[in-house]
């Protein structure tokens, strides 16, 4: 198919969309069809306006600019498709793959739509376009690139895989990829790996004879070696296998040997060896690092590593701060303070959960790195990716399962650990990238006999979609004392306010007697009315209160998929609040009154004024008011307490009026649930199909239960379906 063209506005009109839904096709011909066919998507929520605004400055640019052609509606289509890719998480437009499945290309079907009288579908518009005519198409220089240059696109043009880029997108991938390659160095994957035999008495203290069985290759040892020579490492692995006990005792591993080099050269009693930065990509997964990393340095026996082991203690850092923060944030731009201009003062980076680190932070980070930093990433692969543009963590760990360690690598591993590594991770053609990324296979979490963990491998599991299906039911269905599935009806009030207010413990029979069994919202409620000091005490005793509260609240959590209707977040927090009230446990007045004891709200945008980040859960409480003149504390004034978030267990006391981003949480999204964990968490599943419900989303909220876990399907049931449709995120990290 070869367009013609045209060149009317791009304002559509009535004559061409009456046209355009006789043949949709036209739209690839002809000008007014196309922009009203993207008047329809958009009125629709399938495309963005952004998207939309993004094609009519192109085709503006092309008839205004002295000496630029005419673009054509095909490439005006891919443009509008291309960015609209970047609102879906994926960083560039996959020209064949969107051929092959044209629909997938667009927000098909936004929340709440129900795909009644729709506008043409992809499929139809693009019947009988071919790959050919489309690249031909895209052949238009002062427009689209295929490199270096000012194009506003970039055409990345192989034979079987032509991906259309915005132009800052393909450079942050350029980015990425020179400034890992150059870390990674030679073959080995470092250009100047230390001496195993110097590594081993030091890896051997800090993992002491006899945690390994058999011989068999203590990963966690293997994972500290790995990150220990390269300026660049990835260590991954599910929950429970230890990455933050890896990364401490690898801060460890490299202060001893820079400790050990700087010995008797003058430092200064207490001076640091490395500078050392912790960072995470959210507020509420650096809290949690913090408070993680502070209990394993304080526990980490460092006998035998230093002639003074509390000083190479006390060089371990522990406090974690945001990306944003750290590279120096700055209002109205996408720049950072530190760039490769003014580098961060830094030796040493590591990046919790860096699966929700997007492409565009990661070129950031990587920019700002000194040339001779190491960085070290941590993170599940599973789990769900960042919620911008970019897959990073998972394209960088695409290979992790089958290790692919060359021979020198694998000497060179046996020398520092004292132990094999097995075959079956071996690979003489092994990239460089592999040799630098660790995955530790063995969860000190969830054992054999944890359902969430079973359920979490079967939903995870690589096979044919009847063996996949009869091993999620097994683990259903095997009566898991940590496991509960459940079944609710649309209409069924009843059973979700049981569920949201008592947690159902009945339905988790093997519980052992002695363990607290599992709770709803009734526990932190009835916390917060027994527990609450009198009106007299001081305010430490209205500190302790807001701990037990704060505490009590994380032993439960909603999770859910949608924000939109009766099974997203909107519907969920309004259906539990009735249910509460109707318990007489909360009193917000039939929902008149926004603010009133016991809301539970999670702040949606980093306020550093206050010093709350995106993803902080905070109670609201009532405090006494004291009189000015009388001192009487009958009067109560609101408060919401959060956590502190940096390993003290101090709390924060903020006026409500003071909170401009925050939501109410009885029930959470699990994409905004990534980096937090809860003693009992209740996943909802929503009860019609949507691409949003997909395998890395149901793995990443099961794996947000600490000791127990609600399963619940609504309507019809959508977990085994959502289990088969994976996030494939369309990217040039993982095209080889």
């Amino acid at each position: 198919m070869t367009p013609t063209s045209s060149n009317p506005s791009p304002v559509a009109t009535d004559a061409p969309e009456a046209a355009l839904m006789q043949a949709p096709e036209q739209a690839l011909a002809d000008h007014a069809a196309l922009f009203a066919l993207l008047d329809r998507w958009v009125a629709r929520g399938w495309l963005r306006s952004l998207d939309r605004a993004f094609v009519a400055f192109l085709h503006r640019e092309a008839n205004t600019v002295k000496g630029v052609s005419e673009a054509s509606p095909l490439l005006l289509l891919a443009a509008a498709l291309a960015s609209h890719q970047l609102g879906r998480g994926h960083v560039c437009l996959d020209l064949a793959q969107t051929l092959a499945t044209p629909d997938l290309a667009l927000s098909l079907p936004p929340e709440g739509d129900s795909l009644e009288d729709p506008p043409p579908l992809p499929s139809r518009v693009m019947a009988a376009l071919d790959l050919d005519a489309w690249r031909a198409a895209l052949a238009q220089p002062e427009l689209v690139a295929d490199g270096p240059g000012n194009t506003p696109l970039v055409l990345a043009d192989t034979a079987a895989r032509p991906r259309l880029y915005l132009r800052r997108y393909w450079q942050h991938e350029q980015d990425i990829h020179t400034r890992i390659s150059d870390r990674l160095g030679d073959a080995k994957g470092c250009d100047e790996a230390p001496d195993a035999a110097r590594l081993r008495p030091i890896l051997d203290a800090l993992f002491p004879p006899g945690a390994d069985v058999d011989n068999q290759l203590d990963w966690q040892k293997a994972a500290c070696a790995l990150a220990g020579r390269s300026r660049f490492a990835v260590i991954t692995g599910g929950p429970g296998t230890g990455k933050t006990t890896t990364v401490v005792r690898l801060l460890a591993l490299l202060q001893a040997l820079a400790l050990g080099e700087n010995e008797g050269e003058g430092e200064t009693e207490g001076e640091p060896a490395l500078r050392i930065r912790l960072a995470a990509p959210t507020g509420k997964a650096a809290a949690r690092l913090n408070e993680s990393i502070a209990g394993q340095v304080a526990k980490l026996d460092l006998d035998g590593l230093a002639d003074d082991p509390e000083r190479l203690r006390n060089v371990i850092p522990k406090d974690v701060s945001t990306l944003h923060r750290l590279l120096g944030s700055r209002p109205d731009t996408r720049r950072f303070r530190h760039d490769r201009h003014n580098p961060l003062p830094l030796d040493v980076l590591v990046v919790d959960e860096a699966s929700m680190v997007d492409v565009g932070m990661m070129a950031a980070m990587l920019e700002a790195l000194p040339p001779r930093a190491r960085l070290v990433l941590l993170g599940d692969k599973d789990q769900l990716a960042s919620v911008e543009a970019g897959s990073v963590l998972g394209d960088l760990c695409a290979r992790s399962e089958g290790g692919h360690y060359t021979p020198a690598t694998a000497e060179w591993l046996t020398e520092a650990t004292g132990q094999p590594l097995p075959a079956e991770t071996l690979d003489a053609d092994g990239r460089p990238l592999d040799q630098a990324i660790a995955m530790l296979r063995v969860s000190h979490r969830f054992t054999a006999d944890s359902g969430i963990g079973q359920l979490a491998a079967a939903i995870n599991l690589e096979a044919e979609p009847a063996a996949k299906r009869r091993a999620i039911t097994t683990a259903l269905t095997h009566g898991f004392a940590d496991l509960s599935h459940q079944k609710l009806a649309a209409d069924d009030e009843r059973g979700l306010a049981r569920l949201a207010v008592t947690g159902c413990p009945e339905r988790f029979p093997g519980t052992n007697a002695a363990d607290a069994p599992p709770v709803g919202y009734r526990h932190f409620l009835s916390v917060m009315a027994e527990h609450r000091p009198a009106d007299e005490a001081d305010q430490a005793a209205f500190d302790v209160w807001a701990r037990q509260v704060l505490a009590a609240h994380g032993d439960f959590q909603l999770l859910c998929a949608l924000r939109r209707g009766p099974w997203g977040v909107e519907g969920l927090n309004e259906r539990v609040r009735q249910a509460l009230e109707r318990e007489t446990l909360i009193d917000s007045q039939d929902g008149r009154q926004r603010w009133y004891p016991g809301r539970p709200v999670l702040v949606t945008k980093n306020d550093y004024g206050l010093g709350l980040m995106n993803g902080d859960i905070g109670i609201t409480l009532d405090m006494p008011r004291p009189s000015a003149a009388t001192g009487d504390t009958s009067r109560r004034l609101l408060r919401v307490a959060f956590p502190a978030g940096d390993g003290t267990g101090r709390i924060k006391w903020v006026l409500p009026s003071r909170l401009q981003a925050v939501e109410t949480v009885f029930a959470m999204t699990v994409h905004k649930s990534q980096g937090s964990e809860f003693t009992h968490a209740a996943l909802v599943l929503p009860d019609a199909p949507n691409p949003i419900l997909t395998r890395e989303l149901v793995y990443t909220g099961i794996t947000r239960a600490r000791h127990w876990l609600t399963l619940v399907e609504t309507g019809r049931g959508q977990l085994m379906d959502a289990a088969q449709r994976r996030v494939m995120r369309v990217s040039g990290l993982g095209a080889g």
